[in-house]
């Protein structure tokens, strides 16, 4: 039996995702990005180890409450880390009629064997994929998360070709990500695609700080104020066109 390695669960999630969603949060993610508010799921071996069944039971408990377009979302982490898993989760959640979506940085992907089949097999059982464009220039996305980002955007690209819905998801970060110019380059990239169902500008908070120096780490945006108003209605204004 596959066993996953598991951070946590949420019984009501309302943003990840359409209608209300029962959160799978997997252990493991090989970015480092500067801002993360779940650095605490890094570690590859940390977590619970969990099987399928034992999250699908965990999760119908709260069926009734999701409606026509609630579901599972599961996130991270970095979720395609442990593809094999998560596909045979995504098995045992379409033998219930459940919703499926996945959120990921897409940091693992390449069109190279095994992962592109096992990728493919995944888009299969999946409805949504809600992907986060953590920067759209390689340089300033390598800074920022310690990894380029010429596979994450092929990802996109390829989730544009075989026409998986896509919401896209930009981290408003002051002096980093709000950058008119990076902005109009985002929204040029995402007119690319002919998938993306929403985009959504998720303004850089504070309230995971607090982990980083639990874990003993040096928070590498120490300092940083979340943008104003102003300025979250500019992201929204030149990504949403």
């Amino acid at each position: 039996m596959l066993y996953g390695r598991i951070h946590s669960t949420e019984s009501f999630g309302s943003v990840d995702g359409p209608g209300v969603r029962f959160l799978i949060f997997t252990q493991g993610c090989n970015m480092r990005c500067k801002y993360c508010h779940n650095a605490d799921t890094w570690d590859k071996n940390g977590g619970t180890l969990m099987s399928a069944d034992e999250l699908i039971e965990k999760a119908l408990k709260y069926k009734d409450y999701w409606g026509d377009k609630g579901g599972i979302t599961v996130s991270g982490g970095e979720p395609l880390l442990q593809i094999d898993f998560i596909i045979e989760l995504f098995k045992r959640a379409k033998q219930e009629n459940i919703n499926t979506c996945v959120d990921t940085a897409g940091q693992p992907f390449v069109r190279k064997e095994p992962f592109f089949s096992k990728f493919k097999e995944l888009c299969s059982l999946t409805d949504l994929f809600l992907a986060d464009i953590k920067h759209i220039d390689p340089e300033e996305h390598k800074k920022l998360t310690g990894v380029k980002n010429d596979n994450i955007l092929d990802m996109l690209r390829f989730l544009s070709e075989i026409n998986k819905p896509v919401w896209i998801r930009q981290v408003l970060v002051p002096g980093i990500t709000d950058n008119d110019e990076y902005l109009r380059r985002t929204a040029e990239f995402i007119k690319t695609l002919n998938n993306v169902e929403k985009t959504e500008v998720l303004p850089y908070h504070t309230l995971g700080e607090y982990k980083w120096k639990e874990l003993k780490m040096h928070y590498p945006l120490e300092g940083v104020q979340p943008p104003t108003e102003e300025r979250i209605k500019n992201a929204k204004k030149i990504l949403e066109g």
